[in-house]
């Protein structure tokens, strides 16, 4: 499977993950209803999925860019980032996007928007002092790609609806402290068996849909970091930015965990944890700057 035939396939699951994560959060929302003798959850559930995936789908990029402290430029303001912008997006066949920029020292970038023709992108002021003009270019070209292949729309829905999932189970552990489960069920031992499977349910919902984001969030990452240095032609730029990205220590000053995942490089600051490698939502520099320099 080539690198274009991977966009198209990954084009079509899109779809298909947004349709997964509704089905996923409204049968969570049937599920607690059922044992808990209440159709609140189902409610509850149906609302908040489609309130906070239209918000995300027509203001995701709004929200995103005003928590990370992004501000809009024009050419005067930064010529060497915005022609950079505007050579790669010409060279991608993409609308020129809006160009944003944070005041930050951390390194680091994102790309957000509803589509190609509705997207933007930012970059910190670290980067612009840490980085020379390939790795700017490398850096630039991996968010065009992200744009390109349209994650930008399926990442920030994503974030909503695990949000939701986790919206849902602090709902249910709060209607269980103040109000218990289904009275019917005390002495029932097929509802027993509904209510254990409801516990297990919120307990295991926050976690898959976590799981699953973590899966998206990486292979994404390394998709772009491959169609960005197909884009620059040079993928040294891009595997130099990202050890330079991966050796800031410091966290980012602006880091909200909704908007976490849409950074190049995570904002949290490099980690030698375990644990918080292991549910990072990208992946480790070392094995993307490997992979980069193995397509010399």
């Amino acid at each position: 499977m080539n690198l274009y035939t991977h966009i198209d396939e990954n084009k079509r699951r899109t779809v298909f993950i947004m349709i997964f994560f509704v089905i996923f959060v409204m049968g969570l929302g049937w599920t607690l209803s059922y044992v808990y003798g209440n159709s609140l959850f189902f409610v509850i559930a149906l609302v908040v999925v489609i309130v906070q995936t239209t918000i995300s789908y027509y203001a995701g990029d709004k929200i995103a860019l005003s928590a990370s402290g992004a501000v809009q430029i024009q050419k005067k303001d930064n010529p060497l980032l915005w022609n950079l912008v505007e050579n790669l997006a010409i060279t991608a066949g993409l609308p020129m996007p809006k160009v944003y920029i944070i005041n930050d020292p951390a390194p680091n970038a994102f790309a957000t928007g509803r589509d190609p023709s509705r997207s933007s992108v930012a970059v910190t002021t670290g980067l612009l002092e840490q980085l020379d003009k390939s790795e700017i270019e490398g850096v630039v070209a991996h968010e065009m790609s992200h744009i390109g292949n349209y994650d930008i729309c399926l990442m920030m829905v994503v974030s909503v609806l695990v949000g939701v999932v986790a919206l849902l189970a602090d709902l249910v552990w709060r209607f269980q402290f103040f109000f218990g489960g289904r009275r019917d069920n005390d002495n029932n031992s097929g509802g027993g068996i509904m209510a254990l499977i409801g516990i297990v349910a919120i307990i295991l919902a926050p976690i898959v849909a976590m799981i699953v984001q973590l899966a998206i969030s990486r292979k994404r990452e390394y998709l772009a970091d491959a169609s960005g240095a197909l884009l620059t032609r040079y993928p040294e730029g891009l595997a130099s930015a990202l050890e330079k990205i991966g050796s800031y220590k410091e966290p980012m000053q602006n880091i909200s965990t909704s908007t976490s995942h849409l950074f190049i490089g995570d904002p949290n600051g490099k980690s030698t944890s375990f644990f918080a490698n292991l549910f990072s939502t990208h992946p480790p520099i070392e094995e993307r700057v490997k992979i980069l320099r193995g397509m010399k």
